[in-house]
């Protein structure tokens, strides 16, 4: 079973920066969409980020030009590189990942996710 595994989570202030990433690991399929979703409590699930097996991107407006999403392919890691944080980017961010490896819009694959990450908290505060 596909193994998600993110790291890289804390408490920055506004302004700074921090790098998410998330390990994946027995993923037998020839194609995918991994992307960052992220969840504030009482607030539906919103993208951030999704990249596909040829480095296509796409990014929710919320984050365009403070965020970038990459890979590494073997083993493969998906890196998620935030800048200029704000407070409204706190929030529990979940590595996500897809089999038929389409891109949506906003920063989501386009089809039902497969398999979460069990999340790590980002927390951006004076």
């Amino acid at each position: 079973q596909v193994q998600l595994v993110e790291s890289g989570g804390g408490s920055v202030q506004p302004g700074g920066s921090l790098k998410l990433s998330c390990a994946v690991s027995k993923w037998k399929w020839d194609e995918h969409c991994i992307a960052w979703y992220r969840q504030v409590s009482g607030k539906e699930r919103e993208g951030v980020a999704a990249i596909d097996a040829d480095g296509k991107t796409t990014y929710a407006d919320s984050v365009e030009g403070r965020v970038s999403i990459s890979q590494d392919n073997s083993p493969l890691t998906v890196h998620l590189e935030m800048t200029n944080l704000r407070s409204e980017d706190s929030a529990r961010y979940y590595c996500a990942i897809e089999s038929h490896g389409d891109l949506g819009d906003q920063g989501r694959c386009k089809y039902l996710i497969d398999a979460w990450g069990q999340g790590i908290l980002v927390t951006v505060s004076p």
